[in-house]
């Protein structure tokens, strides 16, 4: 298999874009998800293991953080602009919805590339009773 030249190379094999494209975090070309939010059980492509890794909770906290950053001057502008409570509503209650539905999977896929190449399950601490291999 060639390996990806270019200005971009370096940048295929990020975490971060393997990631936010729903790819491999191991080899990038297979896929991450099977269907909306939901991870494959390995890689189709390197047949990486995938069932030991989760990120949890923590996109969904990013996503409303990034969402509501977005939305909520842009509502504020509009409400001042346009002085009508019902519009603002009717347009950026949907539009708020859909930025985070769009924001998350990627969200989710960059949280889960990141503890996949940073182990956490290799994690060890002193203050864990049982946990042998610490100190």
């Amino acid at each position: 298999m060639q390996k990806p030249s270019g200005p971009l190379s370096g940048l295929r094999r990020s975490p971060l874009v393997r990631g936010a494209c729903g790819r491999c975090p191991q080899c990038g070309q297979g896929r991450l998800f099977v269907r909306f939010l939901h991870y494959a059980a390995q890689c189709d492509r390197c047949s990486a293991d995938f069932r030991a890794a989760d990120a949890g909770d923590g996109p969904a906290v990013f996503v409303i953080f990034a969402a509501g950053a977005l939305a909520a001057p842009l509502a504020i502008l509009f409400l001042l602009v346009t002085r009508s409570v019902l519009w603002t509503g009717l347009i950026f209650i949907p539009l708020s919805i859909g930025l985070c539905l769009a924001l998350l999977s990627p969200f989710k896929g960059v949280l889960f590339a990141l503890q996949w190449v940073n182990r956490p399950g290799r994690a060890v601490s002193p203050d864990i009773p049982g946990d042998e291999d610490a100190g």
